[in-house]
């Protein structure tokens, strides 16, 4: 089925079907100059094969074309697209026929000789509500494709909606992407779903660079002949090339190796790739998306990784929140968690008491939703909550001890963003620097605990 939309109300599309020489090329220049584009065909087989190419907004046909026939066209035009809108053109003493095929699913019939103005208002409508259909079913993808990524982004906190959209705008496009965001987010997850709705039929490769020993990276990202260094017995096929057709994942890609980074470089340029030991050089189709829990940006500028393979990388970042800037979705997360953990253990799922709540509500995360998974494990098992390394103790707590927290953990997470600058913190958090001062005293927060060490 077709699922192309309009570029706009003009430029309508039109695939023509007569056997009249001279009468298409009237028709031609009638419509062309009315502002469609017209695909103009003498034999139907060759109209009907152009309708996946072309993505026409309706079919004009005769009624008859030799050997052929309009209701011919018509049946297969609608095997191809239900909603496409077919016109037939036919002569005044067809008109029983003509009036069987509207009741076949033809959108209108012209009686021979009509005038322009009549042709160009009935191709217009016809070409209206097709675009409206596209529209529509385009509408209905969209929505599909947003319900699919919500079972696997979760969470209702408006900045895991903005997350998904963004994911769901990049994913048809051939950008590379960077997926920023701490260890424990979910970044990989962020990258299927990049993959999973991009419409792309190869495969999904995943690369963690830092657990690839230096030695063997240039032959695991771009393959070997056999022979082509000790140990090389056999050929193998690189992970560049194998993702050709679909997405290549460099996971924590602040590891790669600077030597290979001007390599991974020109495999991106030139979309190319050439194994250890050979001179072939192969052609890859994929898109690159990279995963990193530190500011490339920065570590470009103090020559930890290359400048120019930044800014090839990021056509456009993905940042990923940290669970305690989305506190409210800890607990559907955990309510997720648990019941995944259920079905794995073949238990039936635990009700967390609410002292336990309270406290994962004001808990700080480090380790982020994959800690939250930890902690769900842990409650459906009914083994000690292992929270930060820790064992949690479930405990009441009163509100101002809970206020307390989310204040001492915002404070300090804004300290962390701001390398431990305290007017920038200022800012952001609306204070001034007397009260930011008593709040860092009263919570026993150390300054300097947040600032870059000097390199």
């Amino acid at each position: 089925m077709i699922s192309t939309e309009s570029n706009g109300d003009s430029g309508f599309r039109v695939v023509l079907v007569e056997d009249d020489d001279n009468f298409r090329r009237g028709l031609v220049r009638t419509l062309e100059m009315a502002g469609f584009e017209v695909f103009n065909f003498r034999e139907p087989a060759l109209a009907l094969e152009s309708i996946s190419a072309t993505c026409p907004h309706v079919v004009l046909t005769d009624l008859y074309l030799g050997s052929s026939d309009g209701l011919q066209v018509l049946a297969e035009a609608h095997q191809i697209d239900p909603d496409l809108p077919v016109v037939l053109m036919t002569a005044g003493g067809n008109i029983p026929t003509a009036i069987k095929a509207i009741r076949e699913g033809a959108y209108d019939f012209l009686e021979k000789p009509f005038d322009s103005d009549r042709l160009v208002t009935v191709l217009k409508r016809a070409s209206e509500q097709r675009r409206l259909t596209l529209e529509n079913r385009s509408l209905k993808d969209r929505l599909a494709f947003a319900s699919g990524v919500a079972q696997i982004l979760r969470g209702d906190s408006v900045v895991m909606r903005d997350l998904r959209d963004l994911v769901l705008r990049l994913a048809p496009t051939p950008a590379n992407v960077i997926i920023l965001g701490e260890t424990g987010t979910g970044k990989e997850l962020v990258a299927r779903c990049l993959h999973e709705f991009s419409g792309r039929r190869g495969n999904f490769v995943a690369i963690n660079c830092t657990a690839i020993p230096e030695n063997l990276f240039e032959s695991e990202l771009f393959g070997h002949e056999a022979g082509s260094y000790t140990g090389a017995t056999k050929q193998r096929i690189g992970k560049v090339e194998h993702a050709s057709g679909g997405t290549l994942f460099l996971d924590e890609i602040e590891a790669m190796p600077i030597q290979l980074q001007a390599k991974m470089l020109r495999v991106l340029q030139e979309r190319q790739v050439e194994r250890l030991g050979s001179n072939k050089i192969t052609a890859v189709d994929l898109r690159v998306v990279a995963a990193t829990k530190v500011d490339l940006r920065d570590y470009s500028a103090r020559d930890k990784f290359r400048m120019d393979l930044f800014f090839r990388l990021n056509v456009a970042t993905v940042k990923i929140p940290p669970l305690r800037e989305r506190r409210e979705d800890v607990p559907m997360l955990l309510a997720h968690f648990i019941g995944d953990a259920a079905l794995r253990f073949n238990q039936p799922a635990v009700t967390p008491p609410k002292d336990i709540h309270q406290q994962l509500l004001t808990y700080d995360w480090p380790g982020n939703v994959r800690e939250l998974r930890n902690v769900a494990e842990q409650l459906q098992l009914g083994v000690p909550i292992s929270m930060d390394g820790t064992t949690a103790m479930p405990a009441s707590r009163s509100l101002n001890e809970i206020i307390a927290s989310v204040e001492r953990a915002v404070i300090e997470d804004t300290l962390r963003r701001h390398d431990g600058a305290a007017n920038a913190a200022c800012n952001e958090l609306q204070i001034n620097y007397s009260m930011l001062y008593r709040k860092m005293k009263s919570y026993n927060i150390d300054l300097l605990k947040y600032r870059r060490p000097e390199e």
